[in-house]
Formats: C-alpha cells, structure tokens, sequence
C-alpha cells in the first residue's frame, strides 16, 4: 500500500542510534512506515501521495513541550500583553486603547506585567492602577503568573478591598490604610479576579483549584472554551509541537479536548494531570484521581501524573529557599510560603506513588526542591522503588549537594530555559534581589544536573513565555554570559533538541512509540526551514517550522 505522506531531500535528525540519519521518510496510516535515502523512499510514492520537500532542511520527531498551561495560554493570545511596556505613562498609553475597545468586558485583563513595571524595587499598587482606570475593574497578570495586581474597582466587586482569609502560601497583600494594597500573592489570593474573565475563570481553575466549574458550564461556555483551545492547539503546532504535557488539570479540561478530538480539531497530544492543592484532604487521591486517571487512557489524551506546588517564585518572595532572601524580600527573616506543610506533601506523594502515578512538582527555591526531593526520597523507602520517573519542575534554585541526588534516586530535572536571568527573555540584572552571591552556583544549573547524571527535559511553562520552540532552544545553546560569578550552563545543539523531543516522549512513558524517527514509531514529525546543525548558535531563531504532522495528518503547513 502506498505511503499518505512522503518527506523528502532533508537532513532527518532520527534520535534512533540503530539509524541516526537519513534523507526521507514515509507515513501511512499514522505510523513511520520507511526510512532511508530519497530514491529508496520516493519510489514508494503512489498517485494519491502527498510529497513534502524538506528543501535540505532538518527533519525531527515532533516538538514536545513537557510544561504548558494550555486553557490560559490559549486564552491570553487574546489579552493585552504588556511584555517589555515600563512607567506609567506607557501603561497608560497601552491599556486605555484597549479598554475602549473592549467596552463589554468586566475586567480589562493584562498579562505579562513585569515585577518591575514600575521600576526596580517598586510594587505596583490599586492607586496606581485607578490612575490607569478607576471607572472599571483592571487587573495585570506576571509572567510567572503567581501575582496579580488589581485596581480598586476590581478589588471591591470581588469583596477583596477589606482582606480576608485565603489558602496557606497565599496572601492578599494589605496596605498601610488596612484596604488591600492591589497585589495579590498566589490563586487562593487572586481567583476571584479571574472570575471576572471573559472565561469565567475556566481557563485556570485546573491550576487554582483542580475542580471542574461550580456550576457547571453552559453549552455556549464549552463551546467558547472549546474555540480558545482550539486557536492555542493551532498556535503550538505553527511551532512543529506536536505533544504537550499540561501542568493544571481538572475533568472539564480533559472533556473539552476529549471532544475536540471527536470533532477532529484535536493538533496536538495532550497529557494532562490530576492537580492535588496543599489543603486537598489525602483522600482526594485515593478516590478522585484513579477514576479521572481510568477514564482518560487515549493517544491523543491522556491522564497519568499528578501536579503539586511545594512553594511560589522568587520573584514576589514566596519561593521556599534554605536562608532568608537578601534585602527587602528577607525582611523580617523571609524564606517564602509553606504550600503545603512537608508531613502532608510526604503523605501525597508516598500515595500518589503508591497508585501508580508519575509525580510532577513545581519547586522554585532550593528548599523547595531539598524539600520535594526528601519526600519523592520517601516515597521510595515507603513503596520501593521503581520506574516512576516523578518529576520537578523548574529548580531555579538547587543547593550544590543536592544535585547528585537527583540523579540517585531517578528524579527528572524538568527546566525551562527562557526562564533563567541568561535567557534573552526577562531582563537580567534582578537576580541580587532574590539570590545570595553563593547562591547564584546553584541557580539555573541545566549543565550541572545533566553533568551529574540526572535526566533533563526542556518545556516553556507556557503562558509565562511563549510557547515558541526556537527561542527556547537558543536560551539553552545560547545563554547571555552575566559574569565570572556565573557558572556556564550552554547546553549543545543535540542535547537541547533531544530533551524536546527523545526524552519528552520517554519521561511520558512513551519511548516506544514517540520521540525518535523510526519505522514503527507514530508519525509525530516537524519540518524545518534549516539545516539546524549549520546555524549559529546565537542564529538559531531565523529557523522555523514548515510543517507539522501530528499522528499522520498535516497539522500546520506554510510556505519558506
């Protein structure tokens, strides 16, 4: 039977040691069918073929993105992006355009509001955002998506001006006139802002709660949420992604891209957790989480691991690190927020664990991971140990012995290049706010845990930057040299294409099927418009994705 598709005259970047190159390949019926030189494949070709000319081009597995939020990215495409915008006046400038254009929302909503918006040291408060609007509510995400800062209209319409009681590792930041000062640390802190959405708040309640909405979603609301997701899924495969692991999950969230799997609008496969909060009962585990984990077993969507949060970010002084934070963050011996009390998170992940569930969890400072090391440690003695792959998320901050342990206990190291100060995307030079001098040894340390043994994948945290691959990879090929003080953490070009592709697909349990080109494996492929091995590093980003191809169908095309 003829081949569907045929890639053609490229430069296959296979990640398969039996065959590490070749020229093309074939796929039929969602499968890699052959591999080999032009002339062995294309004689292959029938009429109804379709022949993809890689024009010399790399050609790799699909692109997986192992950390996404994919219901608030898709939905912040449409919100007002204030990346790079600085002071007041330009504030100004950006969002009062907006809100006239949007008459009809309840919130004008930002993202990508930087810490330092206005200026080094200086926290945005509810008075200077009612210079901005003080006729409607206005509210501005961070990029790290862990702080909110809202004007006074927002804060009395969702009952906040006063204060009151939040989530353990939360907080609603008070002023000095006992009214809320407009910054709102962590969700249990800022989810009623986000009910104000044009989603309702839909597109994170898998990240603020893990419940499905209360009450449950009309037909017209599914079928909105259902339109964003699609639009993001189109987004990610224009970046040749064809898998992702999202980081917040709830049952609402798996139905919607369940059904749009059903209606063929399904671009990308899709991974998504049961999220297990701090002041969750441990009997949530027991009883919710295998019976969402049963129910969604597919190819294109599935449920396997569990998401938990040991602290916040550096950033707003919440992460959980060894020392008290330098300066202003440290004041009065700051070493950030307990998410969850360590005797409560060692009980979850000895059980989630026990049930079989690979384990993801966000940790920032280097108490946080010392903290969610011990416990996955834990989980081990308590259950034995075995294949699990259980995962953390981010490590900005490791202290040096604890690199090792990494590696002799099989905890995957899951990082995101354009996060770190030398990655091209936030503005370097903040970092003395946060970190101690002999701190900055363990900060960002890609090249020090893969040097050490332990297994390194590569993801976006998308929407914090965006979901594009290319400039990903450059933070980890390429990353800004800050100084002496700061250890080189350059990853090379193969190791960072193959933590996005091979070892996404082997930490997801799915080294057999996914992650390499090879006759057998699913048909997940990207097509580049370089020769990626003959760019420069610091060029890497002219390169782009000419085709996608997602379970043997063309996801997204374009033209060189």
């Amino acid at each position: 039977m003829p081949p569907d598709i045929i890639i053609h005259n490229g430069v296959l970047m296979t990640f398969d040691d039996a065959r590490p190159s070749a020229q093309a390949l074939a796929i039929a019926d969602g499968q890699i069918t052959a591999l080999g030189s032009d002339a062995d494949v294309l004689a292959l070709a029938g009429d109804a073929t379709i022949r993809i000319n890689a024009h010399g081009g790399t050609v790799l597995p699909g692109f997986i993105d192992s950390h996404v939020h994919l219901f608030g990215g898709s939905v912040e495409l449409d919100c007002l992006d204030l990346y790079g915008v600085e002071g007041l006046d330009a504030m100004c400038a950006a969002i009062r355009p907006y809100a006239e254009a949007n008459p009809g929302d309840d919130l004008v909503f930002c993202v990508m509001a930087d810490y330092g918006i206005l200026g080094t040291g200086k926290t945005p408060t509810r008075q200077d955002l009612d210079q901005i609007l003080s006729d409607r509510p206005l509210a501005m995400f961070a990029p790290d998506h862990h702080t909110i800062w809202a004007n006074t209209a927002a804060l009395e319409t969702t009952g906040l001006l006063p204060g009151g009681t939040v989530d353990a590792g939360s907080e609603i930041v008070m002023g000095d006139d006992g009214l809320a000062s407009g910054e709102l640390l962590e969700p249990g802190a800022y989810s009623p802002i986000l009910a104000l959405t044009r989603h309702g708040g839909r597109e994170m309640l898998g990240l603020t709660t893990g419940k499905d909405p209360v009450p449950p979603a009309t037909l017209a609301q599914r079928t909105m949420d259902k339109d964003v997701l699609a639009r993001g899924l189109a987004h990610c495969a224009a970046q040749g992604i064809t898998g992702l692991h999202l980081m917040d999950g709830n049952t609402y969230q798996l139905e919607l891209l369940s059904e749009l799997e059903a209606e063929g609008r399904l671009l990308c496969r899709c991974h998504v957790p049961f999220h297990m909060k701090g002041t969750d009962p441990l009997e949530r585990l027991t009883t919710e989480a295998p019976v969402m984990r049963d129910r969604f077993q597919g190819d294109m969507v599935r449920c396997s691991h569990v998401k938990m949060f040991i602290d916040g970010v550096m950033e707003s002084g919440t992460a959980l690190m060894l020392e008290p934070y330098p300066g202003a963050l440290g004041a009065n011996g700051n070493t950030g927020d307990e998410v969850f009390t360590q005797d409560h998170f060692v009980a979850c992940c000895i059980e989630a664990d026990r049930l079989g569930f690979q384990i993801a969890v966000h940790a920032v400072g280097d108490a946080g991971v010392r903290r969610t090391i011990d416990a996955f440690e834990a989980a081990q003695h308590h259950n034995g140990r075995r294949d699990s792959r259980h995962r953390i998320e981010h490590i900005e901050v490791i202290h040096p012995d604890d690199i090792p342990r990494l590696a002799d206990l099989g905890i995957v190291a899951s990082l995101q290049p354009g996060h770190a100060p030398t990655g091209h995307f936030f503005p370097p030079g903040s970092e003395d706010q946060y970190l101690h001098p002999h701190q900055i040894a363990g900060a960002f340390a890609w090249q020090s845990i893969r040097k050490a043994g332990a297994r390194v994948i590569f993801s976006t945290d998308w929407p914090v930057i965006p979901v594009d691959v290319m400039p990903n990879i450059r933070a980890a090929i390429a990353p800004l040299d800050l100084g002496p003080e700061w250890v080189d953490q350059s990853q090379s070009l193969e190791e960072t294409l193959a933590s996005y592709t091979r070892d996404n697909a082997w930490v997801e349990f799915n080294e057999r099927n996914k992650g390499k080109l090879k006759v057998g494996m699913l048909a997940d492929v990207v097509v580049m418009s370089h020769d990626l091995t003959t760019l420069a590093a610091e060029e890497i980003t002219t390169a782009f994705a000419c085709v996608t191809i997602c379970d043997g169908q063309i996801t997204y095309q374009r033209d060189r």
